[in-house]
């Protein structure tokens, strides 16, 4: 009988994005009876080779969430011009509250990021860099969109 199964189920496809969950929120709606939960939650998705997206996922448990999340961030895919580890000059993007600039580094340096901005560049594969989050936010969601929009300004250098 097992046999059977083994033949009707299908192997699960190993994807070629890495991911990361940036943030897990419990949010309530008031209705007549009380309140009714449900979960937000962030999730960074890259190949480590210059492809990365950040997307927003809501569902009634945690693991409905994530699953979602991390289709949208497939939707938001984009590519990152890079210049070997780090990127080609320095670029600095707001998103709502949130402002990051981000400078290249020598080879060697490392990635020095904090937070939000950090799970995003590493799963965009970027090694040598610095970045800083200069809004006052600590919101890890509007961190993580300013990170993506930063990257979206960087053009390929001739």
């Amino acid at each position: 009988m097992a046999d059977f199964y083994k033949k009707t189920m299908r192997p699960k496809e190993k994807s070629e994005y890495k991911e990361k969950v940036l943030d897990i929120r419990r949010v309530t709606r008031v209705v007549a009876g009380g309140k009714r939960f449900r979960f937000r939650t962030t999730v960074v998705l890259g190949n480590e080779k210059g492809v990365v997206g950040v997307g927003i996922g809501k569902g009634l448990d945690v693991a409905q969430s994530v699953a979602k999340a991390k289709a949208d961030a497939k939707k938001n895919l984009i590519t990152v011009n890079l210049k070997g580890p780090t990127i080609p000059y320095e670029v600095e993007a707001k998103f709502s509250a949130a402002v990051i600039r981000i400078k290249p580094a020598v080879k060697g340096h490392g990635l020095r990021a904090g937070g939000a901005a950090r799970a995003v560049l590493s799963l965009a594969g970027i090694k040598d860099i610095t970045a800083k989050c200069l809004g006052r936010t600590q919101n890890k969601l509007t961190n993580a969109l300013a990170t993506i929009a930063a990257l979206k300004k960087i053009r390929a250098v001739k």
